[in-house]
């Protein structure tokens, strides 16, 4: 490897959005080191790491790897987050299991651990990004509060972690997914091709985000949307970015409501 390759760690890469973002980096040329609980030790995208970011020591352990390894960090996906198999659960939160809270722990804190011990490699750089991927469910009803809670936590994460990074080189950005065409979704239309036709129009692949995230570090001027939470289907939009057979997967802002701008308002 050269110092000329971009280094990215992606968390929560063993399969969905963390998966496919992580394939569409390498595909772009990065070296990729992606977290999980439980991943294989190599990957036709990169390097797998099995950790549990509970664990914060075992999350500091993968930032002092790639930095023994590589000697840099460019861009962190932070991605992981504990989501129980009753997330969809249309009843009440305090009729669902306790353990659908533990998003705040793997997901909201634990992105914050990976921010921290990614920061200073990042902030070292010439240019760096940090991406926090989130979704609409940060200002409606989505999942429940648990579910809510933690991805309002994120953008405004990123808000604040923007303030922190303005005297450096690093972007910082939330990234809204849109309905994500995963391998298990699909299964869910086996033997109706012509409603998943339907529905793909609707989705995005997990790889797509990738190929948002590539774009947003090479363009030098995404610095200005630093603090900012974005709909990924939109930046494509602005980097003229499609999805598989040149599908532009749509913005669900109308339906599902716009990201909160924050506020330029700094008190220490």
């Amino acid at each position: 490897m050269t110092d000329t390759v971009p280094v990215a760690v992606v968390t929560g890469a063993s399969r969905g959005a963390g998966q496919g973002i992580a394939t569409a980096l390498a595909a772009h040329g990065w070296r990729v080191y992606g977290t999980g609980r439980t991943i294989p030790d190599t990957l036709p995208w990169g390097t797998g790491i099995s950790v549990d970011h509970r664990d914060d020591a075992a999350v500091g352990q993968v930032f002092e790897r790639v930095d023994r390894e590589c000697g840099r960090l460019d861009l962190l996906v932070n991605n992981a987050a504990a989501i129980s198999d009753q997330l969809v659960n249309p009843k009440p939160f305090w009729r669902k299991p306790l353990e659908l809270g533990d998003v705040l722990d793997v997901g909201l804190r634990s992105s914050y651990v990976a921010a921290w011990h990614a920061a200073p490699m990042l902030a070292a750089r010439d240019r760096a990004l940090m991406v926090f991927t989130s979704s609409p469910g940060s200002v409606c009803y989505m999942h429940g509060p648990a579910y809510g809670a933690q991805k309002a936590g994120i953008d405004k994460m990123v808000a604040d972690m923007a303030v922190d990074f303005a005297e450096t080189a690093v972007t910082v950005v939330s990234l809204w997914l849109g309905i994500l065409l995963t391998d298990r979704l699909r299964s869910a239309f086996d033997g109706n091709p012509d409603a998943l036709n339907a529905f793909r129009a609707q989705a995005e692949t997990p790889e797509f985000a990738g190929h948002v995230i590539d774009a947003l570090y090479r363009d030098p001027g995404s610095a200005d949307r630093s603090g900012h939470t974005l709909i990924a289907a939109e930046v494509a939009e602005r980097y003229g970015l499609t999805d598989e057979d040149g599908r532009r997967p749509p913005s669900h802002r109308d339906m599902l409501g716009a990201p909160r701008e924050p506020s330029s308002v700094v008190v220490r």
